[in-house]
């Protein structure tokens, strides 16, 4: 499922939902599918790929729609999460290539849920 058709999809199961939460929720998913992939990485790699693939597809949506005119972000905010899709792009290709981990984007995908929380940045 991709992301644009998982929120098509909880928009119309769940009209009570808020994107905020659909949003947390596919950050949630893929992090832990992130997590589980790189664990088994060295018997599933093709699983590891699909993990990859599909936390840059989100990163790639939400830097879409941050970058379009419209969006009620404050700009600062929007040039950060910009700046973070364009990081775990670079670093995806790194996993890939067996040259990092995904723990990092682990991180960030946890940052960017505690923020959608409300909880902020900070520890």
């Amino acid at each position: 499922m991709t992301f644009h058709s998982a929120i098509s999809y909880a928009q119309r199961a769940a009209p009570t939902r808020s994107l905020r939460s659909v949003e947390y929720d596919l950050l949630a998913q893929v992090t832990q599918r992130l997590r589980s992939a790189w664990a088994n990485r060295t018997t599933d790699f093709p699983a590891l790929v699909r993990a990859v693939t599909d936390n840059t597809q989100l990163w790639s949506t939400l830097a879409s729609d941050v970058a379009l005119p419209g969006n009620g972000l404050p700009p600062a905010l929007r040039a950060r999460l910009f700046y973070l899709y364009e990081f775990t792009a670079k670093h995806s290709r790194a996993v890939l290539d067996d040259k990092a981990s995904v723990e990092v984007l682990a991180d960030i995908n946890m940052a960017v849920m505690r923020g959608l929380r409300g909880e902020g940045g900070a520890k």
